[in-house]
């Protein structure tokens, strides 16, 4: 195995083809197809899948090259420094549910580190996908939430994928909603109460089991029900539809304004909000920063 095969697959992956790759890389198609084969030969097993319609990725392959991704920035780093004394910018990646305040800590740590040195990404997705981030290298620590009903498969999957969960934040469950709802200036509100207004969740795609639902009583037979692939759609038909959803009860009126509300769930259900991170690659220095970022919203939880 060398970095060059290792250029090669991420090359490969990257252009989703041989041909473009081999372009990419100037070399020629043939010897790039033989390089591969010849990796996968010696770590036994396939890292694309070759057809006439054209190549995708294992789900050993998406690993390997996950790996193998980590491999080549250290070896930059490494040549950067002490090689061609070139400045090479560090990477720092996270995937999260749809939290406000994940995204809120993310812009604190941006405004802190600047961007001279790091190049960012910030991935508000599905469920599976924070974890399979996380899994696969795309993201170094993933935030998602654990409660009693879907502990069990997660964790399991954790185990399964080589990742850890550290809990953060232990919250209640509120209602979230416009000021506007006629609702919204109760002190405290029951699921039955909200029968007539539809319960807005956000859609998990492929993987749309119960336990990888964002909203905490994903079991509960709503009257009506909306799923929406982003928060800007949630919160505009939080006002169109008079919508609601369910959340921790972080108000974070920078980035959302100052229309919605959280009100207090008549309900003894918790969750815990916490991050994943890879059981054999430490967190970094700035992934520290991060959590510590998120973990100043202890203080803005609601009673």
């Amino acid at each position: 195995m060398t970095l060059v095969q290792l250029k090669y697959i991420i090359t490969v992956a990257g252009e989703n083809s041989f041909n473009d790759a081999a372009k990419v890389l100037f070399i020629s198609q043939p010897s790039l197809s033989a390089a591969v084969r010849s990796l996968e030969k010696e770590i036994g097993f396939d890292i694309f899948v070759r057809s006439k319609a054209g190549i995708t990725v294992t789900a050993k392959g998406a690993e390997f090259i996950g790996y193998a991704k980590s491999v080549m920035e250290q070896y930059e780093l490494l040549d950067a420094k002490f090689i061609s004394q070139t400045k090479v910018r560090k990477t720092f990646s996270v995937s999260m549910q749809h939290y406000t305040f994940a995204v809120s800590a993310f812009v604190e740590l941006v405004k802190q580190y600047g961007m001279d040195e790091y190049e960012f990404e910030v991935h508000e997705t599905k469920t599976y996908d924070v974890i399979d981030n996380v899994r696969n290298h795309k993201s170094e620590i993933g935030i998602l939430y654990l409660n009693d009903f879907n502990k069990n498969v997660l964790t399991k999957l954790f185990a399964e994928y080589n990742l850890q969960f550290e809990p953060l934040l232990e919250c209640r469950i509120y209602v979230y909603l416009w000021k506007g709802h006629p609702l919204a200036d109760r002190e405290e509100i029951a699921l039955e109460e909200l029968e007539e207004y539809p319960c807005l969740g956000f859609a998990q795609g492929e993987h749309n089991s119960f336990y990888f639902a964002e909203e905490v009583l994903s079991t509960y037979q709503y009257k009506r029900f909306i799923r929406a692939n982003d928060r800007a759609t949630v919160l505009n038909l939080m006002v169109g539809l008079n919508g609601y959803t369910l959340c921790s009860g972080i108000i974070c009126e920078d980035l959302n304004g100052q229309d919605y509300c959280a009100i207090r769930l008549k309900s003894n259900e918790k969750m815990t909000i916490g991050y994943i991170s890879r059981k054999d690659a430490p967190v970094s220095a700035i992934g520290q920063k991060y959590l510590e970022e998120i973990a100043k919203y202890k203080d803005k939880l609601l009673e």
